[in-house]
């Protein structure tokens, strides 16, 4: 039986040339594609880093892509943002990515994420200012940093609105910079919930959009635009942390179903003010694969892949990365500093071995062929995440999960020996990286 699949998938492979990979892919894109997401099966391979930004390069060059959206905090990725789009005042990307200050900062401050702002850079330069493609951040992590943003757009056009704003985010100055600890004592019934006080902000700002954004044309547009996104963020944010505690896929839940609402806000920005909405989504695979295929499904959570599904059908195209063996940047806990470690082989009955065992070190697969579908869907297979967080000696249980890939992906890349991403901080076990309070790894 096992034999039979692997050669089922051999058969439908489609080996990746290792200077085409990223054309490849783009060929198996459908055209009427608007919403791509890529995935990774870690965070911190050096392939999987690569390959996105290659592929991602090719929807903007050759298919009108303009949104590059990532899981991100939005504050942190607006300033590279601004770079890429060339309108801050940092001197070079490094600089730019300055404001990925918590752990994990390698996922963004690596060579590739580098790599690829400098070219989006330079694909902008020489284009008019509503035409620049542009890199947004669509996580909900940044509740204090959104908040100094909030205050600090109000501050530079309506004072009287900015002390308002002061006092309503001021119920959370008693807990200082850990959401967490506001997250157990309200959840404790410890202190009161500053539930009212963000979503009031979030309305008065919203009643007073057609005022601030008309001042100076579509700028002014986008700088409402944005600081009304770190009022989402901070709205979502506190709910976030209050769920956090009460166990179940409440926190998961709103975590995924903020990013959703961030992709469609974007695109209508987008589609408002310049008629551009293509976006591509970089995030793990746990985010981007359909929840429904999964054990995550099963335990009543839902994620990015299957609102994009549900919302745009075939517009959407979810796109899946495994590796077999290598190495990959992690921590071994959560705030722990990065470190160089090794990739165990993958386990016996996963979609990675049964990859490995086509003897291809670099291929895709399309898996809408009914044939590909049967091979992959029987018997059920085990699938491998590592997220930030990587415990070899826990591994079945820490980073393995049911799931029916032909289901969960509409393409797969498996690359079979992979290397670590580098980081722009060298790994150590001294260097410790800023604290962080989001307790899992993906």
């Amino acid at each position: 039986m096992e034999d039979s699949a692997v050669a089922v998938v051999r058969q439908h492979a489609r080996v990746l040339d290792e200077d085409r990979g990223a054309s490849q892919l783009l060929e198996a894109i459908d055209e009427g594609a608007s919403v791509v997401l890529i995935g990774e099966a870690t965070h911190g391979t050096h392939e999987f880093y690569r390959l996105r930004a290659d592929l991602t390069r090719l929807l903007i060059e050759q298919r009108g892509f303009t949104i590059v959206a990532a899981e991100a905090d939005w504050p942190d990725a607006y300033r590279a943002n601004r770079w890429v789009r060339l309108q801050g005042d940092d001197d070079t990307a490094e600089v730019a990515l300055s404001d990925f200050t918590r752990f994990p900062r390698w996922m963004w401050r690596n060579r590739e994420v580098v790599r690829f702002l400098r070219w989006l850079r330079g694909h902008n330069a020489g284009r008019p200012l509503p035409q620049r493609v542009g890199f947004y951040g669509l996580d909900l992590y940044s509740l204090h940093r959104s908040i100094a943003c909030v205050i600090e757009y109000l501050d530079k056009l309506d004072p009287a609105a900015a002390r308002v704003a002061r006092q309503r985010y001021a119920c959370f100055d008693i807990f200082g910079e850990d959401p967490q600890a506001y997250g157990y004592a309200t959840s404790a019934r410890l202190a009161r919930s500053c539930e009212d006080a963000v979503v009031e902000q979030l309305l008065t700002l919203q009643q007073r959009a057609l005022d601030y954004a008309r001042r100076d044309g579509w700028i002014a547009a986008d700088d409402y635009f944005v600081a009304e996104q770190n009022a989402r963020v901070v709205r979502d944010a506190e709910a976030y942390y209050r769920a956090m505690f009460r166990g179940g896929a409440a926190s998961w839940n709103l975590r995924d179903r903020h990013m959703m609402a961030t992709l469609e806000a974007l695109r209508e920005h987008l589609r408002q003010t310049r008629r551009l909405d293509r976006a591509v989504v970089w995030a793990h695979n746990s985010h981007l694969g359909d929840a429904r295929a999964t054990a995550m499904g099963t335990g009543g959570e839902l994620n990015l892949g299957q609102l994009v599904r549900e919302r745009h059908g075939t517009a959407g195209c979810l796109i899946g990365m495994t590796t077999h063996t290598g190495t990959v940047t992690a921590a071994m806990g959560w705030d722990a500093p990065a470190e160089l470690k090794d990739v165990r082989a993958s386990l016996s009955g996963s979609y990675e071995r049964l990859f490995h065992e086509t003897g291809i070190p670099s291929f895709m697969l399309r898996l809408s062929d009914l044939p590909l579908r049967r091979a992959l869907s029987v018997p059920a297979r085990l699938e491998r995440a590592i997220g930030v967080i990587y415990k070899p000696d826990s591994e079945r249980a820490s980073h393995y999960f049911p799931a029916n890939l032909a289901e969960q992906f509409d393409m797969v890349v498996h690359v079979d020996e992979t290397r670590a991403l580098e980081p722009l901080e060298r790994w150590s076990r001294h260097d410790v990286d800023l604290p962080e309070t989001y307790p899992t790894g993906v």
